[in-house]
């Protein structure tokens, strides 16, 4: 699905009633051994479902509508729009596992800007559906540039992946860093050095694409 396309949740008719997701979450109680019917499980199903809910609400958020009310009068004001530290909580796509990070979203103004609680409500946008992490990068960036059509964005992302600190490898206080540069900060070396250096240039980053 590109930008292009809205976002919205399944047709009705493809989507499971909750009857049978609360069924589905007592098969995998069963699965993993245990008694769904118990006194500490018997409630379980209706509370995933519910946190499913919240953790996935993002597939009912078209971020392209977040980003089309944009002002004008910036009284000339061209420099970089950064918002830094956006925490976020994604799941990834191969094991449903959490994945807890914060972004750091930039912009170069090409005579609009945005409200900034717009670019982390962006963020929450795509963080909150099953996701990768540079794929989760690629779309943050991508929307911006699309609706804003700035002279550059660059966002930067870390996050901690439990699948890989809690399963497989078994690698706790690992953290993984991806990046997108669009426009000034892809082809001006001096824009992308003072982005990096605002955000703390992310576990060592450096970003020499052209």
């Amino acid at each position: 699905m590109t930008t292009k396309q809205k976002i919205q949740d399944l047709p009705q008719a493809e989507r499971p009633t909750r009857e049978e997701a609360l069924r589905a979450v007592e098969t995998l109680i069963r699965w993993a051994g245990d008694d769904p019917t118990r006194e500490g499980l018997s409630g379980t199903p209706d509370r995933v479902v519910k946190a499913y809910d919240e953790f996935f609400e993002g597939y009912s958020v078209d971020p392209l509508e977040l980003l089309k009310r944009t002002f004008e009068e910036v009284e000339g004001y061209d420099e970089m729009v950064l918002l830094r530290d956006i925490r976020f909580e994604s799941h990834c796509e191969h094991h449903m596992a959490p994945i807890i990070g914060k972004a750091h979203v930039a912009y170069m103004p090409n005579n609009r800007v945005v409200g900034i609680s717009k670019l982390a409500r962006i963020v929450e946008a795509y963080a909150k559906r099953l996701q990768i992490q540079e794929k989760m990068t690629a779309q943050i960036a991508n929307t911006i540039d699309e609706v804003l059509q700035p002279k550059g964005v660059a966002v930067v992302i870390e996050a901690s992946h439990q699948c890989m600190t809690t399963r497989g490898i078994h690698k706790p206080g690992t953290s993984m860093v991806t990046s997108r540069m669009l426009g000034m900060f892809r082809t001006n070396p001096s824009t992308r050095r003072e982005f990096l250096a605002l955000v703390g240039s992310p576990a060592g980053l450096h970003y020499d694409g052209s």
